[in-house]
């Protein structure tokens, strides 16, 4: 291996950085699916923003199988190079790819035989659930385009590459932005599809990246292996990677969940809170982008480092990152205090989405440091793998926090009662979790690569 991809020397902050740096253009890219989709989908109309603010948590719900399996592939992988077993990663990264595959076409298809009962839950009716349904179907048919090649970069990010994974990330990102207006409004023999045309461009655009994570994959990082495992070897390592994996994707989805209950919540509010919340919340989303690299960079340089033996080197990590997130919070406290609502107007003209949303961005935003804080830790817990610890920091957030104070404000106030509950779980979430993972690992130590 060479320096640069040796985690397990040289500077903590630095080899974050260099993690980090390029995740920060490939996450962009990821998120810049998001918020093409809700700027072509608000040139239709409210109603049509509405329908897709109704599926950003179920989207994000399913998208967690995706990275839960990724963390748990990158997991298993980044410590056994930490103990330099070569072959041994190159076995659980095939178990890995294959389990992703079979998992995730059993769960789109319970997910398109279940998109109307679902969305009627969380509160869309009438022609917003049929342009729901609308999506979905669509959304559905492509998830396995996607979750593949998460799994497949996330082994790539486990061996100290982030930047091929990222070009890839990007390359797939600038083709939905290209053809997702050509699907939506229509262009010559291509009639308009609508909303429907949003998830059609996302469709072609995960095609692109299915080619591309497994050409680094396969050839460029040969971290793939022909021969068909015993029985035994091959569940052995599902084993080890659901082990991580269940764990993670359920910590993944918790965010999304959270994000549905209080949609639902606000949805007594009317369809206008509603899109106003949800393109709150996908810029949200976009703003936190150096908190996402940092938890995505955190995870192969904590495996790498706990398989080797150094755990003094997590701590120091983490208590870097925190930096980070605090500082960065405060940015965006700045930034959104004078510019929530030109940001805003990018999305929507409508005047009362944009109040709505404009509201949300100037409350929220400076208590994302908690939320930084519990993302960056959950993933450095999951590549140790004790990802029970990781859901255990998301469950802190969403089901001690985030749910019940939203919750209690939108039963006692308005919409900005419960953005206010969101900014305070964000914030105690922060403290709590940061406290106890300190505590815990300056009780533990990592074990030598001898016994790994």
């Amino acid at each position: 291996m060479s320096d640069k991809r040796d985690l397990t020397a040289g500077p903590a902050w630095q080899k974050l950085m260099q993690l980090a740096g390029p995740m920060v253009f490939g996450i962009i890219a990821v998120i810049s699916v998001s918020l093409i989709d809700t700027y072509y989908v608000g040139r239709l109309g409210t109603q049509e923003l509405t329908a897709l603010s109704f599926t950003f948590p179920v989207t994000l719900t399913v998208s967690s199988l995706a990275i839960g399996l990724g963390a748990g592939a990158s997991s298993v992988v980044s410590r056994a190079i930490g103990a330099k077993e070569r072959d041994e990663a190159k076995r659980l990264a095939t178990d890995s790819l294959a389990l992703a595959l079979i998992l995730v076409m059993c769960v789109a298809a319970l997910g398109y035989l279940t998109i109307t009962p679902l969305f009627t839950l969380l509160g869309a009716t009438g022609a917003v659930l049929d342009m729901v349904v609308q999506y979905m179907q669509i959304w559905f048919l492509a998830i396995p385009l996607l979750v593949v090649p998460i799994v497949a970069n996330s082994i790539v990010r486990a061996v100290g590459d982030t930047f091929w994974p990222s070009v890839v990330m990007v390359v797939s990102a600038l083709t939905n932005i290209a053809i997702t207006p050509v699907f939506v409004f229509g262009w010559g023999p291509v009639p308009s599809f609508g909303i429907a045309g949003a998830a059609i461009g996302t469709l072609i655009a995960w095609l692109v990246t299915v080619f591309g994570a497994f050409a680094l994959v396969i050839w460029r990082e040969k971290m793939l292996t022909r021969h068909l495992p015993a029985f035994g070897t091959l569940a052995a390592s599902w084993k080890r990677v659901l082990a991580v994996g269940i764990p993670a994707s359920f910590g993944n989805a918790v965010n999304p969940i959270g994000i549905a209950v209080a949609t639902a919540l606000i949805a007594g509010f009317g369809d206008v809170v509603v899109a106003g919340f949800g393109v709150a919340t996908r810029i949200e989303s976009l703003s936190v982008i150096p908190m996402l690299a940092l938890s995505s960079a955190i995870g192969p340089f904590t495996g790498q480092n706990w398989g080797a033996g150094k755990c003094d080197r997590v701590a120091e990590a983490l208590k870097f990152c925190y930096t980070v997130c605090a500082l960065w919070a405060a940015v965006l406290a700045v930034v959104f205090w004078f510019a929530a609502a030109p940001v805003v107007r990018v999305f929507s003209q409508e005047a009362d989405v944009v109040q709505s949303a404009a509201t949300y961005l100037a409350i929220v935003p400076p208590s994302l440091w908690g939320y930084g804080v519990v993302i960056i830790t959950a993933g450095a817990f999951n590549a140790l793998g004790r990802s029970h610890f990781g859901l255990g920091f998301y469950l802190i957030r969403t089901a001690v926090f985030y749910i019940p104070f939203s919750f209690v404000a939108a039963r006692m106030a308005g919409s900005e009662t419960v953005f206010y509950a969101i900014a305070i779980a964000n914030a105690l979430a922060g403290i709590v979790v940061a406290g106890l993972a300190m505590w815990w690992l300056s009780n533990h130590t990592a074990p030598q690569p001898a016994e790994a």
